[in-house]
């Protein structure tokens, strides 16, 4: 079940992507979403896996496993790998997003490929793998004594994906049109919110094989609990799930009457980015938090996105998908969230072995959780900057980011792929309707 509702999220970015997108660029955008999962799968198995979770290893990059060599091991199956490629090609495909529509294809190739097979798997090294510097489970010295809860990737996916598509669209620049002479914002809208609104409850559905499905393990009692003969492993599994579809409802509620206030309109792709926003920010500390704290995740999570939008604007940054803004700005704030709100019982049920790890500042835990999700937020920044930044300037040097303007004019879907996504004019049929329907003159007889 959970390979099921990875599949339905990637499908899901595949829908939101097109969506998002003028109708003449939607069998690019579609195709460098199927691409994203399939050069991801490739490079993600020769060297991303090993990278990330190739124990015995240092605290900064495993070393085993590179091509799944002696692997399955004492350390994972087959079934991990698969569940860690799944978050893999999801950061990948968080940053086709930024850089729609006016990018070469060859470059969606070479930054996926850096992406997955290198740049991700060290960050989810850091904060998730048993040797990771920053890692809650590390054996050994933890960060803070507490290490870095990020339980299904707030920094480690989106705000990985999300920085890496700022600075694609920082160095591409705004699409044509986009802001007009005097500078002030031009609305491109997207050709479908049906397509939007698709995707976005097939991301929903996916989201719960990854907050949820980050347990691995269902069967399992937490014996300190006087409870225990109902309440175990399998309760925090039900309780995560209610904690990601809150923090989503709270953040959509709040876009909704939000934007309606600032704009005077419902508008339907923003209430569903508000959504998509507010499940960014839950996901780090969806299993460590009450369900009452996901409201507040939610509802901030919605002002961060409204805020870092009209921040774009005014620097004449052009995000099709608001992906660097959703991923970047709200799984931030889930960081930070998580760090204020993770409760003492969850976190030691969910982390045991380490009696007093610190829990979250405003449940009375101090503010060593809070110091080392602060230096997680500065450690993804400048890491995903110095690479994925690098790559995008290399690729604009060498004349391989942004397609020409007649290209970005006419777009990719004839340019690129052969044609329209879309068949508007069938000659044959028409001519067909000539011979059938009789043309009538002016005077009401047939032509």
């Amino acid at each position: 079940m959970q390979w099921l509702r990875y599949c339905f999220k990637q499908l899901g970015f595949a829908m939101l992507c097109a969506g998002s997108v003028r109708a003449k660029n939607t069998m690019n955008i579609m195709l460098t979403n199927v691409l994203d999962a399939a050069t991801g799968s490739l490079f993600y198995y020769l060297f991303g896996f090993a990278l990330a979770f190739g124990s015995p290893s240092n605290g900064f990059v495993g070393r085993h496993f590179f091509g799944l060599e002696k692997y399955p091991s004492p350390s994972g199956d087959y079934s991990f790998f698969l569940y860690q490629w799944s978050f893999a090609i999801a950061a990948a495909g968080i940053t086709s997003g930024s850089i729609a529509e006016r990018t070469q294809f060859v470059a969606y190739l070479i930054y996926s490929s850096f992406l997955t097979g290198l740049v991700y798997p060290i960050v989810s090294h850091w904060f998730w793998s048993t040797d990771g510097w920053a890692s809650p489970v590390r054996e050994g010295h933890l960060l803070f004594g507490s290490g870095v809860i990020d339980f299904a990737g707030s920094g480690v996916v989106h705000m990985v994906g999300g920085i890496a598509g700022l600075w694609g669209a920082l160095v591409e620049g705004p699409r044509m049109g986009r802001f007009d002479g005097d500078g002030k914002p031009v609305l491109l809208r997207g050709h479908s919110g049906t397509l939007v609104v698709l995707g976005t409850f097939l991301l929903w559905f996916g989201w719960y094989g990854f907050n949820p499905g980050s347990f691995l393990s269902i069967l399992k009692t937490y014996e300190h609990t006087n409870y225990s003969s109902y309440y175990g492993q399998w309760s925090a599994i039900g309780r995560t799930a209610v904690t990601t579809t809150i923090a989503g409802s709270s953040a959509a509620l709040t876009t909704l009457f939000g934007k309606r206030l600032l704009t005077g309109h419902w508008n339907v792709t923003d209430v569903c980015n508000g959504l998509l926003g507010g499940f960014a920010a839950i996901t780090g500390g969806c299993s460590v938090v009450d369900p009452w704290a996901a409201i507040i995740c939610g509802f901030i999570a919605a002002w961060v996105l409204i805020g870092c939008n009209k921040l774009a604007e005014m620097l004449k940054y052009d995000d099709p998908l608001e992906a660097a803004q959703l991923h970047g700005g709200c799984g931030a704030w889930g960081i930070i969230f998580t760090a204020l709100f993770a409760k003492k019982d969850y976190v030691n049920e969910i982390y045991p072995g380490k009696p007093g790890r610190p829990h979250g500042l405003l449940m009375g835990g101090g503010a060593r959780l809070l110091a080392a999700h602060l230096i997680q937020i500065l450690v993804v920044i400048g890491w995903v900057s110095v690479t994925m930044g690098s790559v995008f300037w290399l690729l604009k040097v060498f004349g391989l980011l942004r397609i020409s303007a007649d290209e970005e004019m006419a777009g990719l879907d004839v340019t690129s792929h052969g044609g329209l996504a879309y068949a508007y004019h069938d000659e044959n049929n028409d001519q067909s309707e000539k011979n059938s329907f009789p043309i009538a003159n002016m005077d009401g007889s047939n032509a």
